[in-house]
């Protein structure tokens, strides 16, 4: 009985270790590395791109994104397409128009540096009526955050890297 005991112990403790290195062989993240000076340039030239991972609705769970989507910054565009999850306070008249999707060619671009090894970046859109503000934290390991403050629904986030534009 004693000898049974043991195998599915052990059984069990490999099963556990077995599970932990799949685990963390596959949330390793494809996100690159940036010294100071390239992250900086990248977000003092207006050229990047983030794409999101992540959601996190503020009514709703937080979810991993199954498709690409993305914001890209130039010096002269802001071009987001992103999802949205969450409470609108009005619906789009076109249900094509969901989402956080829109082009901008107007747009206030102030740069913050935060603490160690990281960036703030505040965006508003002047030329888009229900888009207030996206709020950028970007990191020397390549990820980043967003934050977009809408009039028309909840705030959302979002979570993923950052990119070079090719």
């Amino acid at each position: 009985m004693k000898r049974k005991n043991g195998v599915r112990g052990l059984l069990a403790i490999l099963l556990f270790v077995t599970v932990i290195i799949f685990t963390q062989c596959s949330s390793s993240k494809n996100t690159t590395k940036f010294d100071e000076g390239e992250l900086k340039n990248m977000i003092e030239n207006k050229s990047f791109k983030f794409v999101a991972e992540r959601t996190e609705p503020l009514r709703l769970k937080p979810r991993y994104l199954t498709s690409q989507y993305d914001v890209i910054v130039n010096k002269d565009s802001l071009i987001s397409y992103l999802p949205y999850f969450g409470r609108a306070f009005q619906a789009p008249i076109n249900p094509a128009e969901g989402g956080i999707q829109f082009t901008s060619t107007d747009f206030s671009y102030e740069i913050e540096p935060a603490k160690k090894d990281s960036w703030n970046v505040s965006i508003k859109p002047g030329d888009q009526r229900d888009i207030q503000k996206l709020y950028f934290t970007f990191f020397n390991n390549g990820t980043a955050t967003l934050n977009v403050t809408l009039t028309q629904k909840d705030a959302i986030s979002f979570s993923g890297r950052i990119e070079k534009i090719k």
